[in-house]
């Protein structure tokens, strides 16, 4: 595929296909990714881009998710000057002291 992609930069061209099940319902899904990188082929194997990828979800998982749920983020009013970035730092500090304490 990295033959046919006219995109700058582009080093490589990936196809991640995920099949998930919701354990409780066993409901099943199957979902096709397309991943576009300046990693050249040389410099990050399929394996390596399918981390790269993952870790990309761990921190969505492990503090925006979060973030979300427990804090209820997005229903925030807070919007102008530095209040969101504020907000944002106290409410990683609490998960963090969390975290540290169990």
């Amino acid at each position: 595929m990295n033959d046919y992609v006219n995109f700058p930069f582009c080093g490589q061209v990936a196809c991640i296909e995920r099949h998930t099940e919701i354990l409780k319902t066993g409901k099943k899904r199957s979902e096709t990714v397309y991943l576009i990188t300046s990693l050249k082929p040389d410099k990050a194997s399929p394996k390596q881009l399918l981390e790269i990828n993952r870790g990309h979800w761990g921190i969505e998982n492990k503090s925006h998710s979060v973030r979300d749920v427990t804090f209820n983020e997005d229903r925030s009013q807070i919007r102008t000057n530095t209040g969101p970035r504020m907000m944002a730092i106290l409410r990683n500090l609490a998960i963090s002291l969390l975290r540290m304490a169990n």
